[in-house]
């Protein structure tokens, strides 16, 4: 039988040691002691441990000593401190130098356990946190830093741009907004072969952000006297693009003017500026992005047929957030490393409860509304830790919230699963009362706890975002009954 976690002990007194083995190995745990620290660094250095109990005086070296020692080339084993002489300012110093938890003599079976636990639990949350951004930072995923998954339909849509990178064909990108169609564009033209030679570099416009008016001067530039303000000359977007690539973010709105001229320059790659009957003709590729459905503007004669040909050569669909869940890990470790870096804050834990709710969010605002919540709880952390309560009610609920909400399309035995823990939580773990709340044996509940134990891994579903309230679990005590 697998022991539950590994430990070391240490301490200079074998009574000490064999009290606190025995409680441990009661909570089934594979134990090493050790009277010697040195000895327990030649172990700790060859072996895989979970925790380290150690006394804070030892005859030969320090518990501080060793505790330094230990960090140094294993930083993820968590440390218990123990002494019988324990002092605010030692405690202090102690977890400054990266003990977990300090406990004081005589001790008491209780109190190790509950430090213990808690070690454990901050182990396993600093190595999944440790995972995630080996994942975001995994140079061999891809070589732009800007993009990181681990679902299918992105790495499907990577493989597209990746081709598209190594041609000089147009490229249509069609994407709800906050989905990360500059970004993508962006690789594109940093991969494509102008960007590699350094000969020409990525021009963007955002139809959306200038007014129709102005919008074709911004594109093809304008002469002296074009209209009125205009004094001198002006090169345009597309003629500063020459070599390069063009970048043209919602395109779906440009003005019917526009869209006549701009599928001349991409049929001929030939333009005038405003107030000029010079043609010039330069050689640029057009990378354009959409959240309008084109198709459907083409049918309402909002949209040029022709020009959507002209512009969609290469067409990639950059999917929801909603519908690549299992990316959600690895992008908010991805946004909490970048905006502690920019804003100068260490870097906080996330509880893998705190991911799960992130899961079950629809994000209407797509990668972008996560970006700036995972900033959002950057700046405002104050334990290291990102916990559930810290996120929205939107998102997480309020303590009151005693809904349970279920995407459509999720498994019937997630959708089990997730009763059966919601119950339990609001049980406060008392398994009677969930078996009675839910209308089941108590055995079935025993059993539920050991098939999560030794579960496989669960299948993500791809859900709408239309949610279905399954049931409510009311805050309850024992006297409900």
């Amino acid at each position: 039988m697998q022991p539950k976690y590994r430990a070391v002990i240490v301490d200079d007194e074998a009574a000490n040691l064999e009290s606190i083995e025995r409680i441990l190995k009661a909570d089934g745990a594979e134990v090493s002691t050790f009277l010697d620290p040195q000895d327990a660094m030649v172990f700790l250095r060859k072996g895989f441990v979970d925790v380290l109990l150690t006394d804070l005086r030892l005859q030969s070296w320090s518990g501080m000593d060793l505790l330094e020692a230990v960090k140094l080339f294993d930083p993820s084993i968590e440390i218990v401190m123990m002494t019988a002489f324990g002092t605010v300012e030692i405690a202090v110093e102690a977890m400054k130098k990266g003990a977990y938890d300090f406990i004081t003599k005589p001790l008491q079976r209780i109190q190790v356990l509950k430090a213990v636990h808690r070690a454990l639990d901050r182990r396993k949350l600093v190595l999944e946190n440790n995972k995630l951004r080996d994942v975001v930072f995994d140079e061999h995923q891809t070589p732009q830093p800007d993009i990181v998954w681990k679902s299918e339909s992105i790495g499907r849509m990577m493989e597209i741009a990746v081709q598209a990178a190594r041609s000089r064909a147009n490229v249509l990108i069609e994407g709800e907004s906050g989905t990360g169609k500059g970004v993508l564009a962006k690789y594109i033209h940093d991969h494509s072969e102008c960007a590699q030679r350094k000969s020409g570099v990525l021009v963007k416009i955002n139809c959306t952000a200038i007014p129709d008016n102005l919008l074709e001067a911004e594109l093809f530039g304008y002469e002296p006297g074009a209209f009125t303000g205009a004094t001198k000359r002006k090169q345009g977007k597309v003629e500063l693009a020459n070599e390069g690539s063009l970048f043209l973010d919602e395109i779906g709105i440009a003005p019917s003017t526009l869209q006549s001229k701009l599928l001349r320059f991409l049929q001929e790659g030939e333009f005038e500026r405003l107030g000029s009957n010079e043609t010039l003709k330069i050689n640029t590729r057009v990378i354009s992005a959409t959240n309008v459905d084109l198709k459907s503007a083409i049918r309402q004669g909002q949209f040029r047929e022709d020009l959507y040909y002209r512009l969609n050569v290469l067409h990639i669909r950059v999917p929801s957030l909603r519908e690549r869940l299992e990316d959600i890990p690895v992008l908010a470790a991805k946004f909490i490393a970048e905006s502690a870096k920019k804003n100068g804050r260490t870097v906080p834990l996330i509880h893998t409860k705190t991911l799960s709710l992130l899961e079950r969010y629809s994000w209407p605002g797509n990668i972008r509304e996560l970006q700036n919540l995972m900033e959002r709880l950057v700046v405002l952390n104050t334990t290291g830790e990102i916990r559930p309560e810290d996120l929205p009610q939107e998102i997480g609920g309020s303590k009151k919230d005693n809904l349970i909400r279920v995407p459509i399309g999720l498994p019937l035995k997630r959708v089990e699963r997730l009763l059966f823990e919601e119950t339990l939580r609001s049980t406060k773990g008392d398994k009677k009362l969930a078996a009675k709340l839910l209308g089941v044996h108590p055995r079935t509940i025993y059993r539920f706890l050991e098939q999560c134990s030794s579960s496989l891994p669960e299948t993500t579903a791809n859900p709408t975002e239309a949610e279905m309230i399954v049931g409510e679990v009311p805050e309850i005590t024992k006297n409900t009954f």
